[in-house]
């Protein structure tokens, strides 16, 4: 009997005893092709010596030690080597233990910037609907998925939620790209205006949006007009790369492909994939040195900031991608892997888009190809398609919810950045017994 509280307590999950590459293995030996990296996590893939061995001699060396009191050398060089990288004016990093800290922490960060500025009517936090951005309380409230949100909403803080950039259902008959991106845009200035720019702290948002709407890609130019807006009433952009950054689209931080850098950025996921929990939250030199020309203290912190073997996970990680150019290799696979889906599926009848970038890709189910009208949810087609995939032998990331939060299916796929050309193809197949198992019951 286990005393483990399961995810689902009717589903209950076989034991993981094994991985390696792009694969894990149950204790009764079944492979699994992990096609998601479990949750857009393991980029690297299992078993990875290099990370391994890096964070075998960081616990020979020290394991931990609280930042209350001390820094560490791992810590120290994961924060140069991200901030070497980075877009923009990032000049800081503020260790965590995952992505629902990093936003949690960047929420409180602007909320205080403001504070010490003496502008402390900035409060408000406008976002997404249809986006995800942790389950703590305040990323739970910046999340704009209403099925996430629908039992906890009398605990939740009141935020503002604009439409997504979400071409294939929202963008007009007629119109380009272009102009629904810049509409698309407009829409933060409308919220702006309707509550107050003076009420307004911040404009969150992930490049590509990952869990809730399935690999999301904005419009041209959409990014760009929303840093615009920011920039004008004075307002910290805030972007959340937990899941599509760290080389996950093709560029080490994913907003880099709109042109665009943020107040703050919020990573995770990729940044230890899977070999210890860590998230970091970056912030802008003007953001730091005001808190360090004011109060000099950020009044917020977590038990495991800065941990040390986190951090040496976390170095060997990124300095793996950039050494080995799996960055690179992301664009390269990331194009065969479409290129095989828009062949599977690109005129099945119930399969609507087929959307991302780099290895962070989505495929949208619909009953209609013609009208899009969605599946009923009671048919439960994303469920299915993850039971049947899961039964295959493979591991991919269905959600339902995908237009509201209510309706609408979608299937997530974030496989390893060494994925070979066969293990596309192998994907590619179960993927598509998968959903024909879905679509007959």
């Amino acid at each position: 009997m286990s005393h483990i509280f399961p995810r689902h307590t009717k589903q209950l999950p076989p034991v993981a005893v094994r991985g390696e590459g792009c694969y894990l293995y149950d204790g009764t030996g079944k492979q699994y092709l992990d096609a998601s990296g479990g949750a857009a996590v393991s980029c690297l893939g299992h078993g990875d010596r290099t990370v391994i061995d890096a964070v075998k001699a960081q616990l020979d060396q020290l394991a931990y030690a609280h930042t209350g009191f001390l820094t560490s050398e791992p810590a120290e060089t994961l924060a140069d080597l991200l901030i070497a990288h980075a877009p923009g004016d990032l000049d800081r990093v503020y260790l965590v233990s995952g992505g629902s800290e990093a936003m949690e922490s960047a929420l409180k960060l602007a909320r205080q910037y403001f504070v010490e500025k003496g502008e402390t009517k900035r409060g408000r936090l406008i976002a997404r609907k249809q986006s995800y951005h942790g389950n703590t309380m305040g990323a739970l409230s910046a999340g704009g998925n209403a099925w996430r949100r629908a039992q906890f909403g009398p605990l939740l803080i009141d935020m503002s939620h604009i439409d997504p950039c979400y071409e294939y259902r929202l963008r007009h008959d007629g119109e380009t790209l272009e102009d629904y991106g810049l509409r698309a845009a407009n829409l933060l200035e409308e919220e702006l205006l309707r509550v107050g720019p003076e009420n307004v702290m911040a404009f969150a948002a992930e490049p590509v949006v990952g869990a809730t709407a399935g690999a999301l890609t904005p419009a041209p130019g959409y990014f760009k007009r929303i840093r615009e807006i920011c920039d004008q009433y004075g307002i910290l952009l805030i972007l959340d790369e937990v899941m599509c950054g760290m080389g996950r689209t093709g560029s080490l931080f994913a907003c880099e492909q709109d042109g665009v850098a943020p107040d703050i950025l919020c990573i995770a996921k990729g940044l230890g994939a899977g070999y210890q929990p860590i998230g970091a939250m970056l912030c802008s030199r003007e953001i730091y040195q005001t808190i360090e020309n004011g109060s000099g203290f950020f009044q917020h912190g977590h038990t495991y900031l800065g941990h040390p073997t986190a951090a040496a996970a976390g170095v060997a990680v990124v300095n793996s991608m950039l050494d080995r150019q799996l960055i690179p290799r992301v664009k390269t696979q990331g194009a065969k892997l479409m290129a095989a889906l828009q062949a599977q599926f690109g005129q099945h009848p119930n399969v609507g888009d087929i959307r991302g970038r780099g290895l962070f890709q989505g495929v949208e189910l619909v009953a209609d190809r013609d009208t899009k009208a969605p599946f009923d949810p009671s048919r439960k087609i994303a469920a299915k398609i993850k039971k049947a995939a899961f039964e295959g032998g493979m591991i991919c990331y269905p959600m339902s919810g995908t237009i509201d939060g209510q309706t609408g299916d979608h299937v997530l796929l974030a496989p390893p950045f060494i994925i070979s050309d066969d293990q596309i193809d192998e994907l590619v197949a179960k993927l598509s017994g998968a959903i024909e198992t879905a679509l007959a019951n």
